[in-house]
């Protein structure tokens, strides 16, 4: 049965688990090294497959249908 108070320990239970999904994403994000101020590895990784990935997804939505090959 569903009622009301399912729905609102539901509810509740949904809105504390979305903050500590936001909170744990967070932790995982690349940053800035402190140090060197300087982005780390993984975040310049990021940013470059971010680059090919729109940069190929723009091509295939351009509609430019590639040559054929002779033979």
């Amino acid at each position: 049965m569903f009622n009301r108070r399912n729905a609102v320990m539901g509810y509740i239970a949904w809105q504390g688990w979305k903050k500590v999904i936001k909170m744990k994403a967070r932790g995982t994000v690349p940053s800035v090294d402190p140090k060197t101020k300087k982005p780390n590895r993984s975040a310049i990784a990021l940013i470059v497959i971010g680059a090919l990935t729109a940069a190929t997804l723009k091509h295939k939505r351009s509609g430019d249908e590639p040559e054929p090959l002779d033979t």
